[in-house]
């Protein structure tokens, strides 16, 4: 029988967050990406994008490919895009979609 793993503590507070809180942006945290990977070797998860980039760099072909995937979140959940400070519009603010 496996083992099972524990997941990565999803906080949002203290030393340990893995987690942006939402007033801040949402998403996950460089320390929490790195904790993800440790946890999962070969993963290839990486922040947002939240920098001026080149267009049609891979970072740039990167954030339109999050802010396609999570404007179909935005129909899926009608109630979290109507609300402001929801975690995916703040999401989608950070990424600046």
């Amino acid at each position: 029988m496996a083992s099972r793993q524990k997941p990565i503590r999803r906080t949002t507070k203290g030393k340990s967050a893995n987690y942006r809180p939402t007033k801040s942006g949402a998403g996950m945290t460089k320390k929490g990406v790195a904790a993800h990977r440790r946890k999962n070797p070969g993963s290839k998860l990486k922040t947002a994008v939240t920098g001026s980039v080149k267009k049609g760099s891979t970072a740039a072909k990167r954030r339109k490919s999050y802010c396609a995937r999570s404007a179909g979140q935005m129909k899926k959940f009608p109630k979290a895009a109507k609300d402001p400070n929801s975690r995916l519009r703040q999401a989608r603010k950070r990424w600046k979609c």
